[in-house]
């Protein structure tokens, strides 16, 4: 798994990764959002609701450790081993906005997820143990967290959204 030396290069990748991935709907229309291709499990719009819908939830935890509320990872309603049930939440969720409207409230969690990093110190970020719902078996530092829900699925995801318009028949 990539590492990264300092926040910085955790955001620039972030930010660069974002940027790469909310391309790839430019040139999708509003009409095909809801378009299953064979061989791909998310539509247009189920990709990017599943995007928001974890930045979402990594933004809570860790609002909510703040409050001293105890965190359950994933959610109260859902288990680690009830994923499919979470995701069709986000699809719920988020999958009736057009995707321009969910390309935008993608760009402020972005936006959330970078000012919540910068305001962490690097013991927080780099440490493990340093948050509650961060905790694991694994013992996986917070930004290691930051990684599997941003800069992880931007790359995956464009390749199935770049596989997506192959099939489509618009790239």
């Amino acid at each position: 798994m990539q590492t990264y030396e300092d926040k910085a290069a955790l955001i620039e990748e972030i930010r660069k990764r974002h940027l790469m991935y909310d391309e790839e709907f430019n040139d999708i229309n509003e009409e095909n959002k809801d378009l299953f291709m064979a061989g791909i499990d998310k539509t247009p719009s189920q990709n990017i609701s599943y995007q928001l819908g974890w930045i979402h939830l990594l933004l809570q935890w860790e609002a909510d450790e703040q409050k001293g509320i105890d965190v359950k990872t994933p959610t109260p309603e859902y288990k680690w081993n009830n994923l499919g049930g979470l995701y069709q939440s986000f699809y719920h969720e988020y999958g009736f906005y057009s995707l321009q409207q969910q390309k935008e409230l993608l760009r402020g969690k972005v936006d959330e997820i970078v000012n919540w990093i910068e305001s962490l110190d690097d013991d927080i970020l780099f440490v493990p143990g340093q948050r509650k719902w961060a905790t694991t078996p694994a013992q996986w530092p917070v930004w290691k967290w930051i990684h599997i829900n941003t800069v992880a699925p931007f790359k995956n995801f464009r390749i199935q959204l770049r596989k997506w318009k192959k099939e489509k028949g618009t790239e």
